[in-house]
């Protein structure tokens, strides 16, 4: 708070609260007591968080909200946009400090895991199997947004080259339009959303790291309605979002890139443009990851009013031409547990209601998706 000493404690914030039920995000007044967090929403009853049963999710990186969480599948939620709400948690709340992130100490732990990196590299062959997914977790976890953007773009190229991408305007800003109501829903981000549509007729669609979203055109003409694009939107950032795709490529392809993360050399990022594309080709994200991806979507898509029940169609429809040609099971191929993922989201969306908005109305949204066909001459 400007004009305090650095010692003061704050212990009375303003936030944001989310039943875990609804989209509704509702003002709060936040207070940090030694044995939990007591919460008031406007207009609402006052609720008591034991630190005990608080999980922090978010604001670990310098201009993230951070996000406290409290339950199971649909959590309750607070908000809080200053970082400094951290610093006088641990202050007021000493015992329960461990719980959560530190931002005096983010410096202190940028270091501490460069001399852990470099110390790891020494260790012997014989802890090279299990040493490299630990540290692809620390470096994704670490890595300046700057090294992830620099990597992301060069997958990108590699993805869809510019001589293969879509540059019809109409397809174009009508998938934007999507991407724009869905950002604007979104948590607070370090992250600008790059889109980019390869005129490819596989049915996939691929999350790079840095906040690129690459969309190939046969994914495209199998979406029957602008809803549809939105849940596979919507699930792919969340890759993006949680940094699933950064950890994946520099888990799955070499130690060089694990030491360019872990030294933010975003110059060396680049050189592994081609072999991350690759990655994420064959990448089959963990079930754990995937169900964290769906359910984040899910309650991106009811923030931002679009109806989330599109998803789960394009997932069944997909999943019933699964015999079909090579081409459509590129998707889903790429994302395991088909009929466990379906039978999750029937059951989060039972579990959501909200209000929803038409995407793209009065645009014909076959012509829309087949667009890129016709400026690419495929038959």
């Amino acid at each position: 708070m400007a004009g305090t000493s650095p010692m003061s404690v704050r212990s009375d914030w303003e936030g944001y609260y989310l039943d875990g039920r609804t989209a509704a995000r509702r003002r709060a007044a936040v207070r940090l007591l030694r044995s939990g967090i007591q919460i008031t929403p406007e207009g609402g009853e006052t609720r008591w968080w034991p630190y005990a049963e608080i999980r922090q999710t978010q604001g670990f990186y310098a201009g993230e909200q951070v996000r406290l969480e409290r339950g199971g599948d649909l959590p309750e939620a607070l908000l809080v946009e200053d970082a400094a709400f951290l610093a006088d948690l641990h202050r007021v709340a000493p015992e329960a400090a461990p719980r959560f992130h530190d931002p005096a100490r983010r410096g202190r732990r940028i270091r501490l895991t460069l001399l852990a990196a470099l110390a790891t590299a020494a260790l012997c062959v014989a802890a090279y199997l299990w040493g490299i997914p630990l540290l692809a977790a620390v470096a994704a976890s670490r890595v300046p947004v700057a090294w992830e953007e620099r990597l992301g773009e060069s997958v990108a190229r590699h993805l869809a080259p510019d001589a293969k991408r879509c540059n019809d305007p109409s397809a174009l800003g009508a998938i934007q339009t999507i991407v724009a109501r869905l950002t604007a829903a979104a948590p607070q981000s370090p992250y600008t959303i790059h889109l980019a549509v390869a005129n490819q007729p596989a049915v996939n669609a691929f999350a790079a790291p840095g906040g690129y979203l690459v969309v190939l055109r046969g994914l495209l003409e199998q979406t029957d309605t602008p809803e549809e694009l939105a849940g596979v939107l919507a699930h792919e950032l969340q890759h993006v979002l949680h940094r699933h795709a950064t950890r994946a490529i520099i888990q799955q392809t070499s130690t060089g890139l694990i030491l360019t993360a872990l030294t933010g050399d975003a110059s060396g990022a680049t050189v592994f443009g081609l072999e991350g594309a690759r990655t994420l080709g064959m990448l089959r994200y963990t079930r754990q990851l995937e169900e964290e991806a769906d359910a984040e979507a899910l309650r991106l898509l009811r923030a931002a009013q679009i109806d989330p029940a599109g998803m789960l169609a394009f997932l069944e429809r997909l999943q019933k031409r699964e015999r079909g040609p090579a081409a459509l099971g590129a998707y889903l191929s790429t994302h395991p547990d088909t009929g466990a993922r379906i039978a999750r989201l029937r059951a989060l969306l039972r579990d959501q209601p909200g209000k929803v908005e038409p995407l793209l109305p009065g645009r014909d949204w076959r012509d829309v998706r087949m667009r890129c066909r016709t400026e690419a001459g495929a038959p």
